[in-house]
């Protein structure tokens, strides 16, 4: 079912902050993804590291999928031109990204990997979105971008906690300068709100439930 087919409400749209209300609706999914038990265990150091390097894996697996997804919408969106610009900006990061990790894990080329069910799911929202309207991928890559800025910040992780690495490299993005004007230009009806507040939440579902296998 299209993410835009949701039900109508009336809202001050020039006046609204959708990017900030499209978090809000959804912090409860992000207040239970702090207290899964894989945010706990590596909270107090207790995190195995198979568990870690297994998370590590389909992360890089996602952000594959992701950039290959991006590569595609970043040559087909060409209208309008602050779209087009937005995704293109969004899938050199995402590719630079991707680089920085096989180099830094001594992988030749993008390795193959069998996703999780979570994970799985997760990809196939994306793939879902990439008909939508653009404007809709923009919405289904902000809850990654979100989250997990805030996850490090609400972290307990002292500097002598083994994880405290991946807290410090997470914990300083401002997803806001990328997303923010985009998203409350174009969210400009109550049919597009609510189609991006239910995408957003279910892509925060998403991942919650890769935290939650991982």
């Amino acid at each position: 079912m299209s993410f835009l087919h949701c039900c109508s409400y009336s809202l001050a749209f020039n006046e609204q902050d959708v990017y900030e209300d499209l978090w809000t609706k959804s912090k409860d999914i992000a207040d239970k993804t702090l207290h899964v038990d894989f945010m706990q265990q590596m909270q107090n150091n207790s995190l195995q590291a198979e568990r870690y390097v297994n998370f590590t894996l389909q992360d890089m697996n996602y952000l594959a999928e992701v950039t290959n997804m991006l590569k595609t919408m970043s040559k087909k969106v060409k209208k309008p031109q602050d779209i087009s610009d937005f995704l293109i900006g969004i899938y050199k990061s995402y590719k630079s990204f991707l680089d920085m990790l096989l180099l830094q894990y001594f992988f030749k080329d993008t390795p193959s990997i069998k996703p999780t069910p979570a994970m799985k799911k997760y990809l196939d929202t994306y793939r879902a979105v990439m008909a939508e309207d653009p404007i809709f991928f923009s919405v289904a890559l902000l809850p990654c971008a979100r989250l997990w800025v805030w996850l490090a910040n609400n972290l307990d992780i002292p500097k002598s906690n083994v994880y405290y690495t991946w807290k410090v490299d997470n914990m300083s993005g401002h997803p806001e300068k990328h997303y923010k004007n985009i998203l409350n230009k174009y969210l400009n009806t109550a049919e597009k709100i609510n189609g991006a507040t239910a995408l957003f939440r279910k892509q925060m579902q998403n991942e919650h439930d890769f935290f939650v296998m991982s």
